[in-house]
């Protein structure tokens, strides 16, 4: 079971406020560059499209970005578990599910934050944004105020309206419950079904189910006061009402007698040991309160070895995690230009999840999570980063909304709507997954060398805190706990080891070491003495030789060159010994990884080759399939120039060592990152886009990197060295605390 991440209030609130404050901005689609740009976006220019609209409204879907805009709308009156704390305070919800709906359906989305309670002035306000927008999320309202919202602005608008708290738990809700009643041999029609918790997602969940054949009198829905019955009068509203039904149960307890299935959307607790003892053979529990379950999962299964449970937590077995239903609902309402997203809609976003949870699943998705994966009673619910949910479910929804009429613009080809949508994937996401889950399942015990820098140490806190494994600082204790304190983090010192000089046994065992392998190089024993005992670089790379700990992050406070030189004196890590130093950018939903950016000054053909394989290696670590292109000033030999021919000799050396993996070069890096300025050459050998960049020389290698990082804002993990027997990650000195936690999970997992 997966450990479960601990936070800091201060480091919430530092995520939030760094590099920029808040969660996502706003960036032009089209080029704003010249004073004909600037015609055709403005004036006179704009006027175009503006006739064209008033003309045919439907034409906003093609000259504005309506068509792929989403509103998330909240007053902020039931913010996840901590109530009505109003608008403004729900804005960091708003913008966390904006950026949800962009990571994972490559859905455009803005939070907008409505400063009342008042029903009418709330309805009024969505709907004269309408023009705006091609759906609208409602987010952390709380009930009945919610139902009133959702059916009222459902009537008002002719664009998809969508209470997430309500029906993203029941469609999810639904979709693990069609695959649990399958693997126990059981109709839902047949089902004895009990909700407790009949707030917003309560209700949605009962209503999606009796609409999937569920009958009313099979199902009994419980609220604080007890199972809401015909002729109960005490706490009842309209919504719950429509749910009575004629029992002689009259608390939770009594209505789980025999029952086939439990919902709970409700409180920490609220099921027992002996409640669920009750219940009938097989059974389904779904217990999603958050932060903490009605019962846990080894609560229910200590006296029903029988029963299927899931919860809303990340770390147990089969999640209802609604990411895993709002933007792949959207988006395929978006692309049907839909007037709304109706329970038809629903239940093939449903069926569709149920369905892709029976499928084998791909090795990468096995590999982000740690574990071969396959259909059971601890997997009825696919994984929240499944490459697969982006181009499967949408379809589906999409579908259902043209059979229901609700489709302005059906869609006429599916299988070409749907590679559009694997070209929407973003593969970072899971990789990144992939590695964080990797790293929990290794434990590694991960060396910091420089305790004396402020970055380090917060890293090593988040790697400990975040259940990654245990971090050995290198430092001196008062500082670290200085720089824990500054950050609002003193009570992580207790989650770090800090070493140095001072407090090792073996320091002379170290400097006998470095004494027998540097002695014939100009050190005589005092000097290796003083390595091991006075520099971090070489006292953390002794540790690690030495066996103290898996791996060893550095470089955050000397230049890599320096870093390297020092690292070599206790390994062998040059040129000559197979070193390489492979740099992952990732930028715009993809990763490439460029070569070398550490360790060959000026690589021959031999070199060029070498690094390729490297390279190549550690894509295959991430989770990608290698493509690498030798790139150069020149396209395939022209124009000839002598420095280009190595690039053109490389694949060669490759051709004669029969490796498994695609190459090809010397060519421009357009035409290597290009699928459309790649087919002008057909005799190209790549199947697709590179994503490994061979290069001609260090200074070219280092310089495109740095220049991507700091011209697009893209995220730089690395140089990742690789060639060496021991697990060594050195950082650039601007390297944030995310990148040096980056690097630790890299050296965890053994990328290079």
């Amino acid at each position: 079971m997966p450990q479960k991440t601990r936070i800091t209030d201060e480091e919430a609130l530092a995520y939030h406020l760094n590099p920029t404050p808040g969660k996502i901005e706003v960036r032009a689609s089209t080029a704003m560059t010249t004073q004909r740009d600037l015609s055709l976006a403005y004036s006179p220019g704009v006027a175009v499209p503006v006739k064209a609209i008033a003309e045919d409204p439907a034409t906003s879907y093609d000259y504005t970005s309506r068509g792929n805009m989403v509103a998330v709308i909240s007053n902020g009156t039931a913010i996840l578990g901590l109530g009505n704390l109003g608008a403004l305070a729900s804005k960091p919800v708003m913008e966390g599910k904006a950026v949800l709906f962009k990571k994972f359906a490559d859905v455009n989305a803005i939070d907008l934050e409505l400063d009342t309670e008042d029903v009418d002035e709330f309805v009024n306000a969505v709907k004269l944004m309408g023009p705006s927008f091609g759906g609208i999320n409602l987010e952390d309202i709380k009930a009945p105020e919610c139902f009133i919202i959702e059916d009222r602005l459902k009537e008002l608008m002719d664009i998809p309206v969508f209470h997430d708290d309500q029906h993203g738990t029941a469609v999810i809700c639904a979709a693990g419950l069609i695959n649990a009643l399958h693997l126990s041999g059981k109709k839902i029609e047949d089902c004895k079904i009990v909700l407790n918790g009949a707030g917003a997602a309560g209700i949605a969940c009962i209503e999606l189910i009796k609409a999937m054949g569920a009958q009313h009198n099979n199902c009994i829905v419980c609220d604080t006061k007890g199972v809401i019955w015909q002729g109960r009068s005490d706490g009842m509203n309209q919504w719950k009402s429509a749910h009575a039904v004629v029992t002689e149960a009259r608390s939770l307890e009594e209505a789980m007698q025999d029952a086939d299935v439990f919902l709970g959307v409700s409180v920490k607790g609220a099921v027992t040991e002996d409640m669920i003892r009750s219940m009938a053979p097989n059974p389904v529990i779904f217990a999603m309160a958050n932060p903490d379950p009605e019962i846990t999962p080894e609560e229910a299964h200590s006296v029903r070895e029988d029963a299927i449970v899931a919860t809303g937590r990340s770390d147990y077995p089969n999640q209802v995690n609604n990411v895993l239903g709002f933007p792949y609902l959207f988006r395929g309402a978006l692309d049907i230009h839909a007037r709304a997203i109706n329970d038809q809609m629903k239940i093939a976003c449903a069926e569709a999840l149920a369905k892709l949870a029976r499928e084998d699943v791909p090795d990468e998705v096995a590999l982000a999570y740690g574990t071969k994966l396959s259909f059971g009673r601890d997997y009825i619910i696919p994984t929240p980063f499944d490459p697969r949910l982006i181009y499967t479910i949408p379809p589906a929804v999409a579908k259902a909304g043209m059979d229901t009429g609700v489709a302005r613009r059906p869609i006429v080809d599916m299988e070409a709507y749907e590679l559009t949508l694997k070209s929407r994937l973003d593969p970072t996401a899971s990789i990144l997954q992939s590695l964080y889950v990797r790293a929990r399942a290794e434990q590694a015990r991960m060396i910091f060398a420089e305790g004396d820098d402020a970055r380090v140490v917060r890293a090593a806190a988040s790697y400990a805190r975040s259940g990654l494994g245990h971090a050995i600082v290198v430092g001196r204790q008062e500082e670290v706990e200085g720089f824990l304190k500054e950050a609002g983090m003193s009570d992580a010192v207790d989650d770090i080891e800090v070493v140095n000089a001072a407090t090792v046994p073996n320091l002379a065992e170290m400097g006998d070491y470095l004494y027998a392998r540097l002695q014939r190089q100009g050190y005589d024993q005092r000097d290796c003495y003083r390595l091991a005992s006075r520099d971090r670089h070489v006292f953390a790379a002794m540790l690690l030789q030495q066996g103290y700990g898996d791996g060893m992050i550095t470089g955050a406070t000397r230049k890599s060159a320096q870093v390297l030189s020092q690292i070599n004196q206790v390994f062998d890590a040059e040129a000559k010994d197979g070193a390489v130093g492979i740099s992952a950018v990732l930028h715009n939903g993809r990763m490439v990884l460029v070569a070398d950016t550490l360790v060959h000054e000026w690589p021959s053909a031999e070199d060029l080759a070498n690094i390729a394989e490297q390279a190549a290696g550690v894509a295959r670590k991430l989770g990608l399939v290698p493509r690498v292109a030798f790139c150069s000033f020149s396209n395939f030999g022209y124009p000839v120039s002598e420095r280009a021919t190595k690039m053109a000799d490389a694949p060669s050396v490759l051709d004669g060592r029969g490796v498994d993996f695609e190459y090809e070069g010397e060519m421009t890096v357009d035409v290597a990152l290009n699928r459309e300025v790649m087919a002008q050459y057909p005799f190209c050998r790549l199947t697709g886009p590179a994503n490994i960049l061979v290069m001609p020389a260090r200074h070219s290698a280092s310089i495109s990197v740095k220049m991507m990082q700091e011209m697009a804002g893209a995220t730089v993990i690395g140089p990742i060295l690789t060639g060496i027997d021991r697990q060594v990650k050195i950082c650039s000195t601007t390297a944030t605390v995310n990148d040096i936690l980056n690097m630790a999970i890299m050296a965890a997992c053994k990328v290079g």
